[in-house]
């Protein structure tokens, strides 16, 4: 089978896998206990949390809370910011964003959603344009899980502080986390990561806190783990995973990023312009192809496909109930595009001779369907 689903999930690494084993067998003791099996485990997490942030933050301005995953950590930032006035966000976010902003509004918080570009992307002016002095928190997706569409949210968050520098600015990195280079600005409060997009367990997540924001309050109290911030005895050996598939994916995160765009435009170009219509953006993330076989059903492809060999999406699995995107029927298309999309999303393990194979299946699925 041919895996080209990555962006709902991914393989496990073995590799990270292996090196974890220990705090599944060995060291399983509860982190918080006192005696040395627990100070063990302990130790791996206080590593894990600066391992983590290293890679695109500086450890000495943030903090790491673990969390189960990405929805929860984007629950916690939405929940414990927009606590008063309004908050905006974008059409194009991630469902743990998207339905979290629709919750506000049963909590007394006005939400805004401001509109997206054809590619999936935010329209800066009209975002910045929903910003008032009554604005608690910003929230903008990083790259879309839909189209691959990049957002700057660095200087996104920038305007938004000089607009009204008590907004609390987030973004959902699920989708650039290891996969793009970059650091968080310090206008970026709070930013969301999650384990299972980079080779690591599906079970663990992250928040990055800034930690001049004081403000935000716990998401789950109990027994006080995560610096009282996310109570719950810790996940040590998804987090493990999590550690060592984030070291392996940022040794060669340039590298990977570089041939993966190759790939993509190779899919692009081998796959039949006649059947086919491009959704995802050229400047996009190197790991996502959306397009559209107009006037079919994405669905029915992706059987196909799977009888080919070959696994694609239909855009975010956790909108697979819904007809249609959401995102991108905020994006302008037509039913006959948004009955066809396929999303292809690519992992490091992809290789030249998988997408070549994958774009036989797609165009032979798309001259085939109904026939």
């Amino acid at each position: 089978m041919i895996y080209l689903d990555n962006a709902a999930t991914t393989r496990p690494s073995q590799g990270a896998l292996a090196r974890a084993q220990t705090y599944l067998t060995d060291c399983f003791y509860n982190p918080s206990a006192l005696y040395h099996g627990g100070a063990e485990a302990h130790r791996l997490l206080r590593t894990a949390r600066a391992s983590l942030l290293s890679h695109i933050a500086d450890p000495a301005a943030y903090d790491l809370i673990f969390t189960s995953c990405g929805t929860e950590a984007d629950a916690q930032a939405v929940f414990g910011a927009a606590r008063r006035g309004n908050a905006v966000t974008t059409a194009g976010e991630h469902a743990a964003v998207h339905e979290s902003f629709r919750e506000l509004k049963n909590r007394g918080v006005e939400p805004r959603f401001a509109p997206v570009l054809r590619d999936g992307s935010v329209d800066e002016e009209a975002l910045l344009a929903m910003v008032d002095d009554k604005t608690s928190l910003v929230s903008v997706i990083h790259v879309s899980n839909e189209t691959g569409a990049v957002n700057d949210i660095a200087a996104l968050a920038r305007r938004v502080k000089q607009k009204n520098p008590r907004t609390v600015f987030h973004s959902d990195g699920v989708q650039a986390f290891g996969k793009l280079p970059f650091r968080l600005s310090r206008d970026i409060d709070l930013y969301t990561v999650s384990a299972h997009k980079i080779g690591a367990l599906k079970g663990t997540g992250a928040l990055l806190k800034r930690k001049a924001y004081t403000a935000l309050p716990p998401f789950v109290y109990g027994g006080g783990q995560e610096n009282g911030m996310r109570s719950g005895t810790e996940n040590v050996f998804g987090i493990a995973c999590f550690y060592y598939a984030a070291e392996e994916k940022f040794a060669c995160l340039k590298e990977d990023g570089a041939r993966l765009a190759g790939y993509r435009e190779l899919l692009w170009e081998l796959l039949g312009h006649d059947l086919y219509t491009r959704i995802s953006p050229a400047d996009g993330s190197p790991y996502i192809l959306t397009v559209s076989a107009a006037g079919k059903r994405g669905e029915t492809l992706q059987r196909m496909l799977w009888d080919r060999g070959v696994a694609v999406g239909t855009g975010s699995a956790c909108n697979s109930k819904k007809p249609h995107s959401r995102v991108l029927e905020a994006c302008g298309y037509p039913t006959a595009v948004l009955d066809g999309v396929l999303r292809v999303s690519f992992s490091p393990a992809t290789s030249e001779e998988d997408v070549r194979a994958a774009a036989a299946a797609m165009n032979d699925a798309a001259r085939s369907f109904g026939g």
